[in-house]
């Protein structure tokens, strides 16, 4: 068996040159892979390998005192979920092209927190801070989904949202990463209830699996998609419910679509007739890189 863990901290680090050295001589001793995202404000990362391995990751890592506080959300996999290791400085651990106080960040609520409230129907407003091909194929019920593809479009949506700037809003993402940014956005824009799920959906659906979010959970690993129950997104040739996620063959597209295995074999796993009788095919299917 294999873990899949996900983990970041907002933190000033003053030389990410070194942390970078250090994730990536640890990972490659552990023969773990994954995605590591390194600058001066944190790190944000993804690793899988072997349990006792990642085991021995979060202790590693946990040694250093910066980290020592650090909290990683996993999930099990019957194989390795990514085909390279990837460790690299960036300006931001996540992009949103806007300086942000996270100072002015959204109270964390626990998953058990925001079950209650939703037990208890309590007047909140569910934002989704993801993009629109994550929200597509799951998301919590009754969660307001905004129109943006990549997450540096999140200030555009301020207008979107305002009529709820009143409202008690709590704020999802994947894993926290994203709502640490755009919960302080909101409030330095004047919203002042704004609430963030601590460990995001992974961190709810491994305690409350089937309860209230709907469909499944978009990851950023080879799978794509990772199942939390009925499909809610339909395949893109047959109609039929599923949650399946793949680039398009055709290399002049690269189109992220949802298909079926058997409307993928059928179609060359091509998005649609035009780019099955495309010449330009990439040899096996690929992951979207973002």
């Amino acid at each position: 068996m294999f873990k899949v863990i996900t983990f970041y901290k907002y933190i000033e680090l003053e030389n990410p040159r070194y942390w970078m050295h250090k994730f990536r001589w640890i990972c490659n001793e552990l023969n773990l892979l994954g995605r590591i995202l390194i600058a001066e404000e944190g790190v944000n990362g993804a690793v899988c390998g072997e349990i006792d391995c990642i085991k021995e990751f979060k202790k590693k890592i946990k040694e250093s005192k910066i980290f020592s506080n650090l909290t990683f959300r996993e999930m099990e996999s019957e194989e390795q979920v990514y085909h390279k290791l990837t460790v690299k400085i960036r300006d931001e651990i996540v992009v949103f092209g806007e300086k942000i106080d996270l100072s002015k960040r959204g109270t964390h609520i626990e998953p058990e927190e925001l079950k209650a409230m939703i037990d208890n129907k309590e007047n909140l407003v569910l934002l989704d801070a993801r993009d629109e091909y994550e929200h597509k194929i799951g998301k919590f019920k009754n969660a307001l989904t905004l129109p943006i593809e990549n997450f540096k479009d999140f200030p555009k949506t301020v207008n979107i949202l305002e009529p709820y700037k009143n409202d008690k809003i709590v704020m999802y993402c994947t894993g926290g990463v994203r709502c640490e940014k755009s919960s302080a956005f909101l409030k330095q824009n004047g919203f002042e209830n704004v609430y963030q799920l601590k460990g995001g959906i992974i961190n709810f659906i491994n305690k409350y699996p089937g309860e209230y979010f709907e469909g499944s959970c978009f990851v950023f690993d080879d799978r794509l998609t990772a199942s939390n129950g009925r499909p809610i997104s339909i395949c893109v040739h047959c109609g039929n419910k599923n949650d399946r996620y793949m680039n398009c063959r055709n290399l002049d597209c690269d189109r992220l679509f949802i298909c079926c295995d058997r409307c993928g074999e059928k179609n060359n796993y091509c998005c649609s007739d035009g780019c099955k009788n495309s010449n330009r095919k990439r040899e096996k299917i690929s992951v979207i890189a973002r």
